[in-house]
């Protein structure tokens, strides 16, 4: 029968091919405990956004809105720091305390190639892996010269237009991909655009977009990726890639600034030598460096006059290099590396006439130095993973007034599976993770506390996983000890918290019959502190988004594909009213969409979301980040109906 997996558990036909797979191709903990969608590039079409694709398709991840671009994403109650983001196994980090643009704003929908989800402190070999990875994949050369132009159109005049090219032989293989796209300011299910959003929630006519964004785009996107695959012999090999992101004129409705412009550069190399020797199955080297500037003002709110055009331009960088060494030890697997690198991060804020200018954030630099080590083995059906891994960082601040901080942890993980049998798997996982304070929490103006202590996760891990005819079935629970969990106290400063978060999640996928397939999911989450605040009552965790669901009927038949979407939320009944939360409605949302192919030269897609124009907030307003007032003034809605069409061509 054939197998059609639609991409919110495509993650699935590694999972129902894992007794094939033998322990050198894929981890232990990978087997079972990661989530991959697949063909990114191909299939989220509607817009660039990172953070869409990913809650459309994955239970446990929900959506932080911000804008119509650059937006957040929750993995099991964790965000920012908290979980780590990787493109290419490299690292970049927003430049903006307020979050407008999170790592996943800084790689396009069209760029990647596949991204992978791993939950829980399962990660021993990239620094800060706190509460789970998101592992993004760009797309790779190939030796045939090949090409595709996609342009796509759809509701509020969004436009875009994307190009790939790639070829070349056995030694050498190149690629560049290019794209340019707009949009007005999306309306929500009422008809309102950002500005009459801001209207309706009371939002002080100061802080209102004045006449002079009447006629902005909500964002202009352009973005550039060039890669080298280079083939030295038959065991090595270099590859050379570099990611250009340009962002102009973001809004931001319900925070206080936009967006100015957000410029980001990646540049990554890495090399590859294969059997070495006895000791040497696999040694790589890596390395990365990357920057943000982001400069934000209120020039197109009615207090830029008052204020004199406000701006607050920061910038943030980081290099990091690893080295590591996989060698076959009896019948296992055992990884040993080096991790190193350097996080600056740092701000100014001025107006036009430089009567305000000041450092809103010092120049600061992180530092890691790590060392990790990885087992993989096999005991008859059993599959075992041991990780482990010292960390010692230093946090250096250029300020006269404030404190340089150290931290030193040791971290690890056991997950083991038991293969039942050919169509049962059991895991368990238990691990300790940390993440040491950025730089904001430690130094911003206003609300850093240099005397903050690293978070620690100690969590416990189980499921299990059934695989049947034509379905599969897969349950998790985790329960998580958060010690000094990093916490801000209703905008006004951070401080170590103790708390708990746990959880289940299921997932399946049904073959219905040869065409059509039905894949669901869904994720429920509790987080509590162990004491409230100082001052406070209220001991329900920020951002613990409500039970979520995910289902997908998907119609596949010679050259047409029908896919059908509810992605359901119930309210939002646990929140820290302490710390700005409010209630919100639940909502369930209808998506469809179609992809035709032509010929082997043209496909077209076409599709709708939030079919019947529900107007519903999905992001809760934890003032983590800093909004505009408080209550429905912090609130920004969905997007409305929303129409969009793709052509594609490709030679």
């Amino acid at each position: 029968m054939k197998k059609i997996v639609s991409l919110s558990l495509v993650c699935t036909a590694m999972i129902l091919n894992a007794s094939e797979t033998t322990l050198e191709d894929i981890s232990v903990v990978e087997k079972v405990n990661m989530k991959t969608v697949k063909d990114v590039s191909s299939n989220q079409i509607k817009s660039a956004d990172l953070a869409e694709a990913l809650t459309k398709n994955i239970p446990s991840v929900s959506l932080v809105r911000r804008s119509g671009i650059a937006n957040d994403i929750i993995l099991r109650g964790a965000k920012k720091d908290n979980i780590n983001v990787l493109i290419d196994n490299s690292k970049i980090y927003g430049a903006c305390p307020n979050r407008m643009d999170p790592t996943t704003s800084h790689v396009l929908t069209n760029n990647i190639e596949s991204v992978e989800v791993i939950e829980g402190p399962y990660d021993v070999e990239n620094f800060g892996t706190l509460s789970g990875a998101v592992k993004i994949k760009t797309k790779q050369p190939s030796q045939d010269f090949k090409g595709e132009v996609n342009l796509n159109v759809g509701s509020f005049s969004y436009r875009k237009l994307s190009t790939t090219i790639q070829g070349g032989n056995e030694r050498v293989k190149l690629l560049i991909s290019a794209s340019t796209e707009e949009s007005d300011p999306y309306k929500d299910g009422n008809g309102d655009n950002f500005k009459e959003q801001q209207k309706k929630h009371g939002v002080p006519m100061a802080n209102q977009y004045s006449s002079e964004a009447d006629n902005k785009k909500a964002y202009e996107k352009k973005t550039l990726l060039t890669k080298a695959l280079v083939n030295i012999d038959d065991s090595s090999e270099l590859a050379l890639s570099y990611t250009l992101n340009r962002s102009d004129e973001v809004m931001y409705p319900n925070t206080p600034m936009d967006a100015d412009y957000d410029d980001s550069d990646i540049y990554t190399i890495s090399y590859t030598k294969r059997d070495l020797g006895k000791y040497s199955k696999e040694l790589k080297a890596e390395y990365y460096y990357s920057k943000v500037d982001h400069p934000m003002s209120v020039k197109l709110r009615n207090n830029a006059t008052m204020m004199k055009e406000m701006t607050n331009h920061m910038k943030s960088s980081i290099w990091g290099a690893k080295v590591k060494n996989t060698m076959n030890l009896n019948d296992s697997l055992l990884t040993l590396g080096l991790d190193t690198s350097i996080r600056n991060w740092k701000g100014r804020k001025f107006n036009n006439d430089l009567s305000v200018d000041m450092t809103s954030l010092p120049s600061t630099d992180t530092t890691n130095k790590a060392i990790f080590a990885k087992h993989e083995s096999s005991f008859g059906n059993i599959d075992l993973e041991v990780g482990t891994r010292f960390d010692n960082t230093k946090i250096d601040t250029d300020s006269s007034t404030k404190k340089d901080n150290k931290y030193n942890s040791l971290n690890g993980h056991i997950f083991a599976v038991l293969n039942a049998n050919d169509t049962t798997k059991y895991f368990a996982g238990i691990g300790k993770s940390s993440r040491v304070p950025d730089a904001r929490e430690l130094y911003y103006s206003g609300s850093g506390n240099e005397d903050l202590d690293d978070t620690k996760n100690y969590e416990l891990d189980l499921g299990f996983q059934k695989n049947y005819e034509n379905s599969m079935l897969k349950t998790k629970v985790f329960y998580s000890v958060l010690k000094d969990y990093v916490y801000n106290n209703n905008g006004t400063t951070f401080e170590n918290i103790d708390a708990k978060i746990y959880g289940i999640e299921i997932s399946g996928l049904y073959a219905i019959n040869d065409e059509f397939t039905l894949d669901y999911g869904t994720s429920y989450l509790k987080g509590k502190k162990d004491d409230p605040l100082g001052g406070q009552s209220d001991k329900d965790m920020a951002e613990i988004p409500p039970l979520k669901a995910n289902l997908s009927l998907t119609y596949e038949n010679n050259k047409s594909k029908f896919t059908t979407q509810v992605l359901a939320v119930k309210s939002w009944s646990d929140y820290d009213s302490d710390n700005g939360e409010q209630e919100l409605p639940g909502y369930a949302v209808f998506n469809v969409k179609y992809d035709y192919m032509v010929n082997k030269h043209f496909e077209l897609a076409a599709g709708i979301d939030n079919i019947f124009d529900k107007t519903y907030a999905s992001t809760n307003t934890y003032n983590d980040i800093k909004y505009i007032g408080s209550g429905d003034t912090e609130l920004i809605n969905e997007p409305g109906r929303y129409l969009y069409t793709n052509l594609k061509f490709k030679f």
